[in-house]
């Protein structure tokens, strides 16, 4: 960490980063689009839409669908909030360094190990999630193309996913880059390709059964399960921030991140919308999936519609997606402990902060974040059924990582932040950050609720809630009693100065800039008149 700069606009994205009080120590080779494609495979539709669609509609029916809707529009205006940010501050640690600079370092602490248990856990879950999928490819066939891994092939087909994301990340943000590019060539191309077969070819269904029950409801009403189906929505927006996790290996981030990130949120939600329509038009038995008949249906849809070659080729496609997914979960983790490790707020700092002389990564920080996941493996191998609820803790955490940050920021805003990065909301700041929290507020509602399975034992109804609870105590006692924050000389809670900065840059850029055109008219006149 350098001493801060007096704070002035540059063409070089170093000298604004030294302005901010860090060195320059990434290579800056993500571009917009690798930028966007990391987003996007981290939100990744076709994951998401794949792994829940079962689940979505044995819950819900096919009105889960509006939920998509419902989750892309709340999660947009947190992605609005974000760029304001991030534009501000294009630091790598994402949500950690924005909260930072908004509130204070023990608010970023407590927020930054709320959200590192949440990637950690999504690392976990999208690895497991591809079990099913890589089983459909190797063992699948024309009578049973949706035959479902056992708790042990998961295990497995986990620690493989994780390995490999981890050694392809080990290698730089070239591949890191490449990789997403791929993934999302083929994730786009998929979606697109497949979903315009199924809808021009395959319909078996009308539109009008996205507002049909189809017995979800029973005796009890659809309120119940409308709501409890919710997690379809929620999971599939989460990840446009890890655009930010890479500020500093992003050329001009101050523009081109929130672009990324509100590219990510639309592009992913009408990918998503597309996939799901085009699943459920298609299905040949749609209420035996309602119903929970069949309990692995994207292979057998495929299998009915695209033919046995045709599903492996999907399949694979598929495979690149979940692949891609976990490296981009693995890439965020690792920056926001990177990090917090460069601000000495984490335990063996030096350790944590250390980038790799050859590669430009911080390999230690991302080893760090695979090591959890593999306990969580094998915790799964033992409890298979808590794999969704265990999702819903992820999805619970990141939600208030996300609120702790709009809540920075219109603390920040009351206080007199006007945003001064490259991107501004203007005098729609205030309307947008109050709706971004609201609906943060009533998603995590809705995520903290106990599962409707009577059955199961009180810890595990409330798995969701508790292991939040478990997680935000444990950092809390930490930060209390050994005060992180003390050692640190990271700059933090300076967004009104910085932006009040920026500003006079600008004017005085400005002042400079039209002064040069005075004097450049005035010489040019004397020229001709000379």
């Amino acid at each position: 960490m350098s001493d801060p700069s007096p704070l002035r606009e540059s063409p070089s994205d170093d000298a604004y980063l030294r302005s901010l009080g860090y060195e320059e120590g990434f290579d800056r080779s993500v571009s917009l689009w690798s930028n966007f494609a990391l987003g996007f495979l981290y939100l990744s539709p076709l994951v998401g839409i794949i792994a829940l669609f079962g689940l979505g509609l044995t819950t819900a029916g096919p009105p889960v669908f509006w939920w998509i809707l419902i989750a892309a529009g709340g999660q947009f205006l947190v992605s609005l909030v974000f760029g304001e940010v991030v534009s501000q501050y294009p630091i790598a640690g994402g949500l950690y360094q924005w909260a930072r600079r908004l509130w204070s370092g023990s608010y970023a602490w407590m927020l930054s190990w709320i959200y590192i248990a949440g990637v950690i856990i999504g690392i976990t879950t999208t690895a497991l999630f591809s079990a099913d999928f890589v089983q459909a490819l190797l063992n699948g066939n024309a009578a049973d193309p949706g035959t479902a891994s056992t708790p042990g092939q998961k295990f497995v087909i986990a620690i493989v996913v994780t390995l490999v994301g981890l050694l392809l990340n080990a290698t730089g943000s070239k591949t890191l880059a490449r990789i997403a590019k791929v993934g999302l060539a083929a994730e786009l191309g998929g979606i697109i390709l497949v979903g315009l077969y199924l809808l021009v070819f395959e319909r078996h269904n009308s539109v009008s059964v996205f507002f049909d029950t189809m017995g979800t409801g029973g005796t009890g009403g659809y309120a119940s399960p409308f709501l409890a189906s919710a997690l379809v929505g929620l999971l599939l927006f989460y990840g446009f921030e890890a655009c930010g996790e890479v500020a500093e290996e992003t050329p001009n981030p101050g523009r081109t991140i929130p672009r990324s990130m509100q590219m990510t949120v639309l592009i992913g939600g009408a990918a998503a919308l597309f996939a799901f329509v085009g699943y459920v038009l298609a299905a040949p038995d749609l209420q035996g999936i309602v119903n929970g008949d069949i309990t692995n249906p994207i292979p057998v849809i495929l299998q009915s519609t695209l033919g046995t070659v045709g599903t492996k080729i999907f399949l694979v496609v598929a495979l690149t997606s979940f692949l891609a997914c976990v490296m981009g979960q693995q890439a965020a983790a690792s920056r926001l402990i990177f990090s917090f490790a460069r601000d000495d707020m984490f335990p063996r700092s030096a350790w944590f902060s250390r980038l790799s002389p050859r590669t430009h990564v911080p390999v230690n920080a991302l080893i760090a974040a695979n090591v959890l996941p593999v306990g969580l493996y094998v915790f799964i191998y033992f409890s298979p059924d808590s794999l969704l609820r265990i999702a819903a803790f992820q999805m619970l955490a990141g939600y208030f990582a996300f609120q702790m940050v709009v809540l920075a920021s219109m603390r920040a805003r009351r206080k007199g932040w006007r945003p001064a990065g490259r991107f501004s909301l203007g005098r729609a700041g205030w309307p947008v950050s109050v709706s971004a929290l609201a609906y943060g507020v009533f998603a995590m509602v809705l995520l903290a609720k106990p599962s409707g399975d009577g059955s199961l034992p009180f810890y595990d109804r409330w798995i969701s809630l508790i292991g939040f609870l478990v997680v935000a105590g444990t950092g809390l006692t930490y930060l209390l009693v050994m005060k992180p924050s003390r050692g640190s000389s990271a700059p933090e809670g300076d967004a009104v100065e910085v932006a009040r900065q920026l500003r006079a840059s600008h004017s005085t850029s400005t002042h400079s800039t039209a002064a040069l055109t005075d004097s450049t008219a005035a010489l040019t006149e004397r020229t001709i008149h000379g």
